[in-house]
């Protein structure tokens, strides 16, 4: 509901999950499950239905103005995003949809309404969570709010399946919001091997304009204080007072556009850059296509992830598909992501990150070692499996009795009122 799996991930609430959306379902869709996605319309340009692919078909639903809506004022355009939906619903046949998986919480509120009218199963992934945010709230976050918790809770209740991305995720669920554990599937994201690929690091370079000798660290993401690509700043601010020579061959490369409540103070980075002596290092790129992309992880030495939390940590399995070193922090879902082919460090400390990826361009021979295990851990992940095993855990949903109706005396208690007037 709060993003578009069309949308430039990289920028405002675009980022892994649209990109797991879309892509899962072109896989599903390879498979022989048709998928359609509802998804708030934000622009006037925006095509009521828009065909991906066959199989594949994107549907925008007005819920509310198509700018100036923040996030946090999406639950009061529950009702008119479920309305939408239904309204879709109600010029298909009877039994048109078999299941419904919805993605975040807020989908969850209105896919728990919409399978509950058409009589199918729910299938819920979080992504994100609130009370693992705030257990891992970086400085200047703002704490995830109880109605957000009252209504992820309440979800884990109604869904007859969860989709956790790791194992972890999975245990976040049972211990923090009592989920069933035997309703609990794990089903890792893929990445797109086509597009992530091995590739000659010099071409690379060429193609995004580094020098052929030098060391570039690159972050990739949304610019919010949850991914934290202040650590990466810090940390090459501290390599370069360890080793002025450095100065003159590195290259700071951060990916993506303002996110959350960075929006507020945009030039933050630039001013951390400037405070740490390496403002003239720092390269600040938009989101861009998904080659350009891979051309900036291929030219690479490291790629940081020193997020707060990741559900997985996307962007991880992406560049070690393309051979990145990949230094990430020892948090959430990224251990699953990076595996024993990174580096994986505990905590914030600029120092110690420093350390981190001193290790890595100070010996070529353990950067090459990495290198080569990133491409070997990355195969194993695909979008091709990922869609196997949803097919799979939809096939349980669909052979299990429904849960509890959102008529239920015991359901209806405390139900949003953007739902149930």
């Amino acid at each position: 509901m709060h993003t578009s799996p069309l949308a430039q991930p990289g920028t405002g609430d675009a980022g892994g999950m649209n990109v797991y959306v879309l892509e899962a379902a072109k896989r599903l869709a390879r498979r022989g499950v048709a998928v359609d996605i509802f998804t708030r319309r934000t622009s006037a340009a925006d095509a009521p239905v828009v065909e991906v692919e066959p199989g594949v078909i994107v549907r925008h639903i007005a819920a509310g103005p198509y700018e100036g809506l923040d996030k946090e004022d999406l639950p009061g355009q529950l009702c008119a995003f479920a309305a939408g939906m239904m309204r879709v619903a109600a010029h298909a046949p009877e039994g048109h949809y078999d299941l419904v998986h919805s993605h975040y919480w807020l989908s969850g509120q209105v896919g728990w309404l919409a399978a509950d009218r058409w009589d199918v199963p729910l299938v819920h992934t979080m992504h994100t969570m609130a009370r693992v945010k705030n257990l891992h709230r970086a400085e200047g976050d703002a704490e995830e709010p109880r109605g957000r918790e009252i209504g992820e809770a309440q979800v884990v209740e109604a869904a007859d399946r969860l989709v956790a991305n790791t194992p972890d995720e999975a245990r976040e669920l049972i211990d923090l919001y009592g989920a069933d554990a035997d309703r609990v599937d794990v089903v890792t994201p893929g990445v797109d091997l086509d597009v992530f690929r091995p590739g000659d690091r010099h071409v690379a370079r060429r193609s995004v304009g580094v020098p052929e000798d030098a060391v570039l660290l690159l972050f990739v993401g949304r610019i919010q204080p949850l991914k934290a690509p202040d650590v990466l700043l810090r940390a090459a601010g501290n390599l370069v007072r360890r080793n002025p020579s450095l100065r003159s061959r590195l290259v700071v490369g951060i990916l993506g556009g303002a996110s959350g409540s960075a929006v507020r103070s945009p030039m933050a980075l630039e001013r951390l850059a400037e405070d740490e002596g390496i403002a003239d290092l720092v390269r600040f790129v938009p989101p861009t296509d998904r080659e350009t992309l891979a051309t900036w992880m291929r030219a690479a030495d490291v790629v940081a992830v020193p997020s707060h939390n990741e559900s997985f940590g996307l962007v991880a399995v992406e560049a070690q598909a393309c051979g990145a070193v990949v230094v990430a922090t020892h948090v959430g879902g990224l251990p699953t992501a990076v595996g024993d082919a990174g580096v994986l460090v505990d905590g914030h400390d600029p120092h110690v990150w420093a350390d981190a990826i001193e290790g890595v361009i100070d010996d070529p021979v353990r950067a090459a070692e990495l290198s080569r295990r990133a491409v070997e851990h990355a195969a194993h992940f695909s979008w091709e499996a990922t869609a196997e095993r949803l097919a799979a855990v939809y096939d349980a949903a669909l052979a299990a009795p429904l849960r509890a109706s959102i008529n239920d005396s015991d359901v209806l208690t405390g139900i949003p009122t953007a739902v149930i007037p």
